[in-house]
């Protein structure tokens, strides 16, 4: 399971603005833009490193080295969100470049685990699954901050049973795990969809370097939320491969 970014930041923007129009649709469209040019990067790479053997062998003979990439995406993601009142945007976008490339790294082994027809159904359910929920997070005068609430304590339970179950290694436990983390990443794609939404209602009245930056949070936010869905969703899809 991928690391989780649950957009708590502090922005320089002072509260209780409303948005211009102009500036929130764009802000709105580079949240989704930039989500997709991360997610077409770590594709691009988890497809070319699987099929270089020198470089699947340089990443996952040693566990020192393949966990080390895993050390690298924790630490790019952690100081993303907690140092970006301290960077600049285009740094920042820098950043959050190199960690999707390092997460296709990581992610190519899919490529080798599963049927390439398993993966090609795993994404498009994922991205239908994916555009509804944000649709809905995003237009819904509804608030989800309980089912936001709700998804993040499941998720802790989910990340507990998980390591618990590398030890055991039930199939049964695999399953409701691999069902649960679908549950718990679709509720939360809508949760962050709003959340980034209201975000960007409340501080994005022009394109400035921290409103750009909230945007960038929302776009990490969704990536991984997307990353996450799609390796529940291909782990019970591929469970005969």
């Amino acid at each position: 399971m991928q690391e989780e970014n649950r957009f708590n930041v502090a922005t320089e923007v002072p509260y209780g603005h409303i948005a211009k129009p102009a500036a929130y649709a764009t802000l709105m469209r580079n949240v989704y833009l930039w989500m997709t040019l991360a997610l077409f990067m770590t594709g691009m790479t988890a497809y070319y490193v699987s099929n270089s053997y020198d470089i699947m062998n340089f990443v996952f003979s040693s566990q020192a080295v393949f966990f080390g990439f895993i050390i690298a995406e924790l630490a790019l993601v952690w100081g993303m969100s907690a140092f970006i009142n301290r960077i600049s945007f285009p740094v920042a976008g820098i950043i959050f470049a190199i960690y999707s490339i390092l997460n296709g790294i990581t992610l190519s082994v899919v490529f080798i685990a599963y049927a390439e027809a398993t993966i090609i159904t795993a994404f498009f359910t994922t991205a239908g699954t994916f555009g509804a929920l944000a649709l809905f997070g995003t237009i819904t005068k509804r608030d989800l901050s309980m089912v936001g609430r709700i998804a993040f304590m499941a998720l802790i339970g989910l990340i507990i049973a998980s390591v618990v179950n590398i030890f055991w290694g039930n199939g049964i436990m695999d399953l409701v795990i691999s069902y649960a983390g679908v549950l718990i990443f679709t509720g939360l794609t809508a949760y962050d969809a709003q959340k980034i939404k209201n975000l960007l209602l409340e501080h994005g009245t022009e394109e400035n370097d921290s409103t750009l930056k909230i945007a960038l949070l929302g776009s990490l936010t969704l990536y991984l939320d997307f990353i996450n869905l799609f390796l529940y969703i291909l782990r019970l899809l591929g469970r005969k491969d």
